[in-house]
Formats: structure tokens, sequence, C-alpha cells
């Protein structure tokens, strides 16, 4: 893949954008091996590859310049704005969207944040794409001051939108390297954006997360949901389950699934799937994942963890080991942490692992792990 942008050392995030694709794959391969070469039973299924390219699914893009002439990217060392509407990861469906963007800015006269001035109310628009070509649009204002502007236009601004989109106001109030606040304000009747994937609807609310990478998402969740089903567990338990990828599709007949996860928009979202789908054994709660474990007062058979990049608690992997919980995935988006927690895992053996591509271009990626209760 080639990149203007890359080559003019406007934008270096991508660090591998200059290495043939398939050399990408190997590397992270290699690198995810190297890691946990301590489990030499471990074994590799082959990893599972992205498209080069218009693979994301989000575009967090900042705000800067002026009403007239706005940037639409990121900024650079001196915090000033590097327009990249043009970026070659971003799928093609949200970079359609930033001259409209762009032109609602103009029309309402909308003042990008000067991040060194500290001035100014449009930080960030953040867009996020669904596969069913819906687009959630997130205004992110310093205050209120253009809210009633953005509202008022909300009519004009949803026709150039797919059906079942969602916009929404967020208001970052101050001065900090973070792309939202804690209030929002959906505009829109619907206030989920629904994805499809391997025939499981999914809602995602504005503060809810996602994969970026919806092709290696979906994959993600089948290769979870075949391990799972290999072992056909009675109860299951998804921790850290944000919208429910995992849970949904692992959920079977006769099987009780528990998802736990700490933000209640997200498992209000998980809810309102499990509903859909008629899924009276899919339950989602509000919690923290080392605490339900540790307060449950039962272990199911099975359980799913697919943490921050920092990984599970040292007393998540003690209670995982004195548990009767026979079967363990482990989805990881950081495998020095998870090489960390297999070590503290010690009552189970890693059996299988998968790197999946999450993050082309990049030296990022996710892999999957399977482990098994080790014999006494």
């Amino acid at each position: 893949m080639e990149c203007l942008y890359f080559s003019a050392d406007r934008c270096r995030s991508c660090t591998l954008m200059t290495v043939p694709y398939e050399l990408q794959l190997q590397s992270k391969v290699e690198r995810c091996q190297e890691l946990l070469s301590d489990f030499g039973q471990l074994a590799f299924l082959p990893a599972q590859p992205s498209p080069e390219q218009g693979f994301r699914n989000k575009a967090k893009m900042v705000i800067s310049g002026t009403t007239e002439h706005p940037t639409i990217g990121i900024l650079d060392a001196d915090g000033h704005g590097v327009d990249l509407r043009n970026c070659g990861v971003i799928d093609p469906a949200l970079r359609a969207m930033f001259p409209v963007v762009e032109r609602f800015i103009h029309e309402l006269k909308l003042i990008p944040y000067d991040v060194p001035r500290r001035k100014g109310e449009l930080k960030h628009v953040i867009l996020t794409l669904s596969d069913t070509g819906a687009i959630m649009v997130r205004w992110v204002l310093r205050t209120k001051k253009h809210f009633v502007a953005l509202r008022n236009s909300l009519p004009q601004f949803v026709e150039k939108m797919p059906p079942g989109s969602v916009v929404s106001v967020n208001f970052l109030p101050e001065h900090k390297a973070v792309l939202e606040g804690s209030e929002e304000i959906i505009l829109t009747r619907r206030t989920t954006l629904q994805f499809e994937l391997n025939g499981i609807p999914m809602h995602l609310r504005p503060q809810g997360f996602f994969q970026t990478n919806t092709h290696i998402a979906a994959a993600l969740y089948r290769q979870a949901r075949q391990w799972i089903d290999d072992v056909n567990p009675e109860s299951l338990w998804d921790l850290y389950s944000g919208v429910g990828g995992f849970a949904l599709h692992c959920a079977g007949e006769g099987r009780t699934v528990h998802g736990i996860e700490t933000s209640a928009e997200a498992v209000e979202a998980a809810s309102t799937s499990a509903a859909s789908l008629g899924l009276d054994g899919v339950q989602f709660i509000v919690g923290d994942a080392t605490e339900y474990a540790l307060g449950a007062g039962w272990a199911p058979d099975a359980v799913i963890v697919n943490p921050p990049r920092r990984g599970i608690s040292a007393e998540l992997a003690a209670w995982l080991n004195a548990s009767d919980v026979e079967h363990l995935i482990y989805s990881s988006c950081n495998a020095p942490s998870l090489a960390r927690d297999l070590k503290r895992l010690d009552k189970f053996t890693p059996q299988l692992a998968r790197v999946m591509d999450m993050f082309p271009q990049t030296e990022h990626f996710e892999v999957i792990v399977k482990l098994q209760r080790s014999a006494a």
C-alpha cells in the first residue's frame, strides 16, 4: 500500500507502511511466537489476514484550522492541524463523509479548537461505519455554544447520511489529550448503530467500544464460537464483554451465558441484541470482571476474557487457577501482557493460538488463545 502522507512525512502513524503486507503478517506471527515461546505445547493456526487498506471502520478526526479552512486529521508536534481526509486505511464510506462535515463547519460557522491557544469550540469528529452501511457521527465540542446550531441542522445533515445512521454531540470542556467527555446527547431518534456480524445483530451506542476492523472482528468471533462449540459447555462467562460480541456468538441451546462489562451503555446495547435474538439464557451485567468472579460464589464450565491492553488482574488469574473452570479463551490486543498472564494461569495449558491482524500497516495485532485446564 502506498500513502502520500507517509511519503511526505506528514503522518507516521502506520509504521509498517513501506513493508509488503505478507512480510508484515509473517513478522507479527514470529513476534507472537517469540513472546509465547515458553509454552512449547502451543500450536499456531494460520494467521487471519485483513484487507490492506480501507479496513478501519472508525475515524477519530481532530478538527483544527479555521472555520473557513478546517483541517480534518491529526495534530503535529506543535499542536497544529494536519489534514488526512484521504487516509487510505479509513473505509472509503467514511472518507466520503468528510466533505459533508466540512460543509457543515462552514455553514454553521463552527469554530475549530486551537490547541496551543486553548480557544475554539469544535474539537473532534468521530465517525463509525457499520457493515450495514449506516454511520455514527459524533461531534465533540468544548462547550454548548454550537449545540443549538448542530441540533437545528440535524434534518439537513441526516439527509446526507445512509439510512439507519446516528448523530450525537459530546462535550469535552477540559483541555487534555482525550477524544471525548462524559456527557453525550444523541440527536437522532435512533440511538444505536447496528452491525450484522456473522448473522448476529449487535448494537453500538455512542460511547461504546467496538473493534476498529469489522472483517477481523467477525473472524475473531467465529474462531471463539468454534472453540466453544467444540467443548460444548453448559455455562459460559464472557468477561470484559463490551457490546457482547463473544457472548452473543457463543450462545447455544441449553447454554447459560453471562457477559460482564463495566460500561452500562455497552451492557444495554448487548442486552438489546440478546433480546432481538430471543436468547433467554444470555444475561449481561454491569460490573468489574475481577470483582464479579471473586464474588459470584460459583464458576462456569468455560470463560472468555477479552481485557484491555493491561491484561487481566493477578487476582482474576489466581481465581481462575483455583476455580472449577475447565476451558478458557483469552483474546488479547497486547501480546506482552498476554504472555505474562499465561504464565500466571499455570493451572491451564495453552493449546492453540491464532494471530488476527486487526491493525495492518502497524506493529499491533490481536491474538486469541485456547486453554484447557491441565491434568492433575
